[in-house]
């Protein structure tokens, strides 16, 4: 499979800068794969499409505000942070992108806040724009994590062009998150409000919660013509045996099991026994799903729309 396959023209002007006003009145397209038919609808709409012991795979994870904005020591050259994950908390240390990179040189420190209330030094260089900082934070680990928090922006996609506000905090997430370590919100999620997640539970429909920690490996250009030679970043992700429970006796009864993201998908592709059904997992995945492919476990999806690659 070729990357020059899923080029296309996505005119700005498609690409909505705020969401609906209701979680659950987004515009929603249902493609029935098997009778090539498409209707346009409400994703409020869903319940029609759904009922008795179909279930529904849902990512739990929470995004943190990994955003931050910086100066460097001396220059007080501005200098975007973006915290991917912390590596070691004792010693406040995190592995993070910069940008511009080329202004962050190991030994250099970085001042966040009003007031330079904190400070951190780069002391390894991981990727082209990657680097190690630790912070300098004299406290209880908790406290340093209010702090820096404190100082991060949600971490909207570079597609969404305006600066982040007080609405993102809330609507730049789902309203099942409940497991903090993402830094790129599974947003198919972001469509389903807590009324239509009641409705579909009256119908007997079922939720099962996953956890996978999406990273920018979502959002990183591919450079590979050949798509068999791309890597995918790793992601950790959590599959309980209840869960895998559950979604096996959906599948075994012939009920839907839908995967909402692809975050949820590569998950359960990535723990499939040897007959076909899903297995607990706690662990990394740096799975790649790409034409062709067959599926072992949900029979439906929702996601959406993706920008060219």
């Amino acid at each position: 499979m070729k990357l020059s396959k899923f080029k296309f023209v996505l005119p700005p002007a498609l690409i909505a800068q705020y969401p609906a006003r209701f979680r659950d009145e987004s515009r929603l397209m249902v493609v029935h794969r098997g009778k090539g038919k498409i209707e346009h609808k409400l994703f409020k709409d869903l319940i029609k499409y759904f009922g008795k012991g179909d279930v529904f795979m849902m990512n739990n994870t929470k995004v943190f505000p990994a955003r931050l904005y910086g100066n460097k020591e001396k220059t007080g050259a501005c200098i975007e942070v973006f915290l991917l994950r912390e590596l070691n908390p004792e010693l406040h240390l995190w592995d993070v992108l910069v940008d511009p990179a080329r202004k962050i040189r190991i030994g250099n420190k970085l001042y966040f806040g009003e007031d330079d209330s904190l400070v951190a030094e780069v002391i390894d260089n991981t990727t082209s724009r990657g680097r190690t900082l630790r912070f300098l934070y004299d406290g209880e680990h908790e406290k340093f994590r209010k702090t820096l928090y404190g100082l991060g922006h949600t971490p909207l996609p570079k597609y969404i062009t305006r600066e982040s506000d007080a609405d993102d905090v809330d609507r730049y997430q789902t309203i099942y998150a409940t497991e903090e370590g993402a830094v790129v919100a599974p947003a198919a999620g972001f469509h389903f409000s807590r009324e239509l997640m009641k409705r579909l539970e009256i119908k007997d429909c079922k939720f099962e919660f996953l956890t996978v920690h999406s990273g920018l490996g979502n959002y990183r250009e591919i450079d590979v013509e050949d798509l068999s030679k791309h890597k995918m970043d790793s992601e950790q992700i959590r599959i309980g045996a209840n869960v895998a429970a559950s979604v096996n006796q959906a599948k075994d009864n012939g009920k839907k099991v839908c995967a909402v993201g692809t975050s949820v998908m590569r998950a359960i592709e990535s723990s499939v026994s040897t007959d076909g059904h899903l297995k607990e997992y706690d662990g990394w995945t740096n799975k790649f799903i790409f034409m062709p492919y067959d599926f072992s476990i949900a029979n439906c999806m929702i996601t959406n729309f993706h920008t060219p690659l």
